[in-house]
């Protein structure tokens, strides 16, 4: 594609960054007012099962997806079309999905600007090391690397790591409007986890929150990794980086059942967001479907999607994502040469 159609392809979508304050709203009722009543009815269960409150509290997890996506839009400034509005209703989610949301808007739009360029990792995004990076590497820094994209530790212990050390602190050089919001979202959950203990005792808040914050973070880090984590997903230099590419070929469309889709507040159309981050949620599937040209982003099912749990290293070379499995075969060759260099020659002997 060359520039100027790429120009009018994000000129295009850019059409669909059209805040709606009647779809804005239809969509706060629809999703504060489920989890709140699925939050009750977990704590209703408790008296009669414990093992009912837990699929309960689970189904209240995906409503934290969607309040979550709500969240995000609000500092795109997307959700409504009034900027108080957004950051209003963009605290409160933030403090229910326990994200500061200052913090959270800059890294992700750090994210926005930087999504695929070598140069420019490292902020708002998931640790990729490239397969020549990961030749060159000290061992501390391979095991380390290998730690963090094991599933377990990612999926697993991520939310933990995520919802108690990285949301609940300012970064150094924080400004100081970003820090007080830090300070304010986290003395806002402290509250309002403290009321709901003295309301109906910590076992049965634990056992309905804990549920609902894990799967909440369980999928949010999942759709994040699968939309940028696919086999030819766009990676390159500043020199080559181009954003409208970066956007279309380094962001997957997650083509997703339509309770799913849902659940997760359109945020499958990630190529569109990643084109024009100002579009709403509630119009992302809209720009996809009158926009010919991303009906070519990759696209990718909850099926094909699991195969990008294989996927931990880029290949610059052959642009694609490899496994530690493919990459075997790379760290032997360059044992052995290293061995090779350290051999007295014949002249030396």
């Amino acid at each position: 594609m060359n520039k100027a159609k790429q120009k009018e392809l994000k000129k295009n979508v850019a059409s669909y960054a059209k805040p709606d304050n009647s779809a804005g709203v239809r969509q706060l009722l629809n999703t504060f007012v489920p989890f709140i009543l699925l939050w009750y009815l977990a704590y209703v269960s408790y008296s009669v099962s414990v093992w009912l409150t837990i699929p309960v509290a689970m189904i209240a997890g995906g409503f934290v997806i969607r309040l979550f996506i709500i969240f995000h839009d609000c500092t795109h400034q997307s959700f409504m079309d009034n900027q108080k509005a957004n950051r209003i209703i963009g605290t409160i989610t933030g403090i229910i999905t326990l994200f500061p949301f200052d913090k959270w808007k800059r890294s992700h739009s750090i994210h926005h600007a930087t999504s695929g360029n070598l140069d420019k990792r490292g902020t708002g995004d998931i640790w990729v090391m490239t397969v020549e990076e990961y030749l060159e590497a000290p061992l501390k820094t391979r095991i380390a690397y290998r730690i963090y994209r094991n599933p377990i530790v990612m999926f697993g212990l991520g939310p933990i790591y995520l919802f108690l050390v990285s949301n609940r602190f300012n970064r150094k050089g924080a400004k100081r409007k970003e820090r007080m919001n830090t300070y304010v979202t986290n003395v806002a959950i402290l509250a309002i986890y403290s009321l709901l203990v003295w309301a109906i005792g910590w076992q049965a808040f634990l056992l309905i929150q804990l549920p609902i914050l894990y799967v909440s973070g369980v999928l949010g880090i999942w759709l994040f990794y699968v939309q940028h984590q696919f086999e030819d997903s766009y990676f390159e230099d500043e020199s080559e980086w181009d954003f409208v590419k970066a956007a279309v070929d380094g962001s997957s469309y997650y083509k997703l059942p339509k309770v799913l889709q849902w659940v997760s507040g359109n945020i499958g159309f990630h190529h569109v967001h990643h084109l024009s981050p100002r579009v709403p949620n509630y119009n992302l599937e809209k720009a996809h479907d009158e926009t010919p040209p991303l009906k070519h982003a990759t696209t990718i099912t909850l099926k094909t999607s699991l195969e990008s749990i294989r996927f931990r290293l880029y290949d610059t070379k052959n642009k694609t994502f490899i496994s530690f499995k493919e990459m075997k075969p790379l760290v032997k060759k360059k044992r052995m040469a290293m061995l090779d260099n350290k051999r007295p020659s014949l002249q030396q002997k």
